[in-house]
């Protein structure tokens, strides 16, 4: 990982333009799924008169919010998707402080939760069950990683002892239930739907259970570059409201870019993106910080971080959405 940071951080000092002064670059991690704001502005550069001319973004993906948590540690991203629990891990880790500038999934009643799901003949019914079972994750330390853990810990397991994590990520893990390497595994769209479809698996739990409304993913900035650049850091937030406007104002829109950066069938993508199958969008992305507040509080209080944080430090009003 560090040899990795390393080669990015010089590519972006081989990379830098000649007039890196003048139009300032804004290095931005980014994954999937649910952040179609960031698709649009991927693909369709030219909907966003700033982009380019105000600023410049330089776009890296990665596999989960914690890798881009090492990478903003490491000077490598100015800005990234991030989840409640890995930016509280890594402010209580390593000392990164950040800003919460805007939100990207949320879950509230009547819209899609995460879950995890078994074989439809598997004989797991209830948390209990999992004992002695391996549960798959997306990614270690990632924000549905430790509300996983968290469910666990609610209905008296031992994560560490009764059960086995291993990471599966997001697309293998229908089929990694399927196979038996896991005897439970994580569904996110579009990959809960296609098994829907398929009928072979069931729900187990879903995220809901642990807390509803919750927040999944946001837009975070490193403190260090906010304070220097607020000013790119409103353009950029600026920009992700713009997008997610013209998105809900254009569901097409969502369908078409979101395949193009997901590879995934726009035929399949328009039975749910957008939809109430889908997380809740919101054109302001107004970051709910109370309900980031109370997850990290029900972490805390399970013993899941080393002690209690304040969300009111990762919140600077100027540069957090919505901006007019």
């Amino acid at each position: 990982m560090n040899k990795y940071l390393t080669a990015l951080a010089l590519s972006a000092v081989v990379a830098a333009p000649v007039c890196a002064e003048e139009i300032p670059t804004l290095r931005v991690g980014w994954m999937i799924p649910a952040e179609e704001a960031k698709y649009l502005m991927i693909k369709r550069p030219e909907l966003f008169p700033d982009l380019g001319k105000k600023y410049k973004i330089e776009w890296t993906q990665f596999q989960g919010t914690s890798p881009m948590m090492q990478a903003l540690r490491a000077g490598v991203l100015h800005c990234s998707t991030m989840a409640p629990l890995s930016m509280a891990q890594a402010y209580l880790g390593s000392g990164l402080e950040s800003y919460i500038v805007a939100q990207h999934a949320h879950e509230e009643k009547g819209y899609f939760s995460p879950y995890w799901a078994v074989k439809k003949d598997s004989p797991i019914k209830s948390a209990q069950d999992l004992k002695g079972k391996v549960i798959g994750t997306n990614s270690y330390g990632s924000g549905m990683y430790f509300q996983m853990v968290l469910w666990l810990k609610q209905q008296g397991l031992d994560y560490e002892k009764d059960v086995k994590i291993v990471e599966t990520g997001f697309p293998p893990s229908a089929d990694a239930i399927r196979s038996g390497r896991v005897d439970s595994g994580p569904l996110v769209q579009p990959f809960a739907l296609l098994a829907e479809e398929k009928g072979d698996l069931r729900p187990l739990f879903t995220l809901s259970e642990v807390q509803s409304p919750t927040v999944y993913s946001f837009e975070g900035c490193s403190k260090d570059y906010g304070d220097k650049h607020p000013e790119v850091v409103r353009l950029y937030v600026k920009d992700l409201q713009r997008a997610m406007t013209k998105l809900l104002e254009d569901r097409k829109l969502a369908v078409e870019v979101a395949s193009e950066v997901t590879r995934a069938p726009a035929a399949m993508l328009d039975k749910y993106l957008f939809t109430n199958k889908d997380f809740t969008h919101i054109a302001t992305m107004k970051p709910n910080i109370g309900a980031i507040q109370q997850l990290l509080t029900l972490q805390s209080d399970a013993g899941l971080l080393a002690k209690p944080v304040d969300v009111s430090k990762f919140v600077r009003k100027d540069i957090m959405a919505p901006i007019d």
